[in-house]
């Protein structure tokens, strides 16, 4: 990222605001992401150790270290709780029994030292997944910064359609398709090369630690290049038919 003041809204900058709601109530909210108080590079660092790729082969993983692509793949795993004892155990039933609900936190901090000290942490959701992902590519130099996609669609079968099932009365069949769509939803974008695909493909990718579907066997997702998702090149890696979906699924 060779633009300065990019370099200092996406890097250094450690506040932010979010949006949420739908077409008719909405608002923003502010989030801390405090990448550069004491303790949070070396939690980063520590949820890297913890990872499945570093305790399946430790030297492998330590090599990678210096790659953007691997780091936000690894770290977008980490911060979610499902295949790894990661940061943030989610939760969306509205009983927070045993923890908190999401909207208490409004800050990365405290959740990151909560599981350095305790272990996953009750209760996220998106936006909380992002805020926490941000502050962790952040405190290691990666641009990046949250975005909210408004009327989200969460596509499970990777056919582009959200499927809607409707009984012979016209109620919708809840049981015959997991396809959804949200009011919104939260996931980051972050700045670096993609030596994989060419120069084409680089700058701002799409990493999301909501655990929506599994990549390669775990729940993370990205990094996706944002240039493939515009162009409707779905076949990149990683996972951009999902993303292209998230933002361009027709309902039937």
């Amino acid at each position: 990222m060779s633009n300065e003041a990019e370099k200092t809204e996406y890097i250094m900058n450690q506040t932010g605001l979010y949006w949420f709601g739908n077409s008719n109530s909405y608002g923003s909210r502010r989030w801390d992401y405090a990448q550069f108080e004491r303790e949070i590079l070396n939690i980063t660092l520590t949820m890297l150790d913890k990872s499945l790729d570093y305790k399946r082969d430790p030297a492998t993983d330590v090599s990678r270290r210096n790659d953007p692509i691997y780091v936000g793949r690894v770290l977008s795993a980490m911060v979610n709780s499902n295949n790894d004892n990661g940061v943030i155990i989610g939760d969306w039933s509205g009983d927070y029994s045993g923890g908190v609900s999401p909207t208490t936190w409004n800050g990365s901090a405290a959740i990151l030292r909560q599981w350095m000290e305790k272990g996953p942490v009750r209760y996220g959701q998106c936006w909380v997944y992002a805020g926490v992902l941000c502050t962790v590519l952040r405190s290691l130099g990666i641009p990046a910064r949250v975005i909210i996609n408004f009327q989200s669609a969460h596509d499970t079968d990777g056919n582009l359609f959200v499927d809607e099932v409707f009984n012979e009365d016209g109620s919708m069949d809840e049981y015959e398709t997991s396809d959804s769509v949200w009011n919104f939803h939260a996931w980051n974008e972050a700045y670096f090369a993609r030596k994989d695909l060419g120069a084409l493909y680089g700058g701002w990718q799409v990493l999301d630690a909501t655990p929506q579907e599994l990549s390669q066997g775990i729940y993370r997702l990205g990094p996706t290049s944002l240039y493939a998702v515009k162009e409707g090149e779905v076949d990149k890696p990683y996972d951009a038919i999902f993303v292209f979906g998230e933002v361009n699924c027709d309902r039937e």
